[in-house]
């Protein structure tokens, strides 16, 4: 069984990071992301007008939409802004490449430049694309994220043992507690088979959490 946390034992934890780890934690309880699908976002996967989050081959290489959170509307506005300026800078260095798969680079490398294929969370130095050698900026490891939020829930009282995916846990719980339907949230998780989605009825202690009686409305 998964581990869970509450909606305030996750804020608490979300309240001592700071900066882009603490946006990243956002992504991860208020999108239900996996945490290399958060790092691997790129500006254009954002929809502010739909409010939807585009997730590129994640688990089993499949696509999927998920909900963009708009309490972090103005936050990622100001990230996009960051990643704007870290751009510039490599652009007038004479670099500026997005890091792409092979098969994306040659799809589309008139491209590669564009400010919308950039990282929503660069590295902090440009690196050496690995199968076609050129200079580019990856996006930030997991590592980094996951001490960031090992320092973080060491200054709270909570007494589980939290890593990234537990914040994807706990955007399925709260869900279905709040009355989602089972389907919804298999769709939003990329869940193929809906069994996979059906143990976090279990978490929350109620089979059919997910349904209302008639009569409480």
């Amino acid at each position: 069984m998964p581990t869970v946390l509450t909606h305030d034992e996750a804020i608490q934890i979300i309240s001592h990071l700071h900066g882009k780890y603490a946006l990243i934690a956002n992504m991860l309880y208020g999108s239900g992301l996996r945490i290399n699908e958060a790092l691997s976002l790129r500006v254009k996967d954002l929809d502010f007008n739909q409010g939807t989050v585009f997730v590129f081959r994640g688990k089993g290489k499949k696509d999927r939409y998920t909900l963009l959170p708009k309490t972090l509307y103005q936050p990622l506005q100001l990230q996009i802004d960051d990643v704007k300026r870290v751009h510039k800078r490599d652009l007038d260095d004479g670099f500026g490449m997005a890091s792409l798969p092979p098969s994306l680079v040659r799809k589309y490398k008139h491209a590669v430049k564009d400010f919308a294929w950039q990282y929503l969370f660069p590295s902090s130095t440009r690196c050496v694309h690995p199968y076609d050698n050129y200079v580019c900026r990856h996006h930030l490891h997991e590592t980094t994220f996951r001490k960031a939020l090992r320092t973080a829930l060491l200054k709270t009282d909570i007494c589980k043992r939290v890593k990234a995916h537990t914040f994807r846990h706990s955007f399925a719980t709260e869900l279905l507690r709040a009355g989602s339907d089972i389907r919804t949230v298999q769709t939003l998780l990329g869940h193929e088979d809906v069994k996979t989605t059906q143990i976090y009825t279990h978490v929350i202690g109620d089979t059919f959490a997910f349904t209302s009686s008639p009569i409480d409305k």
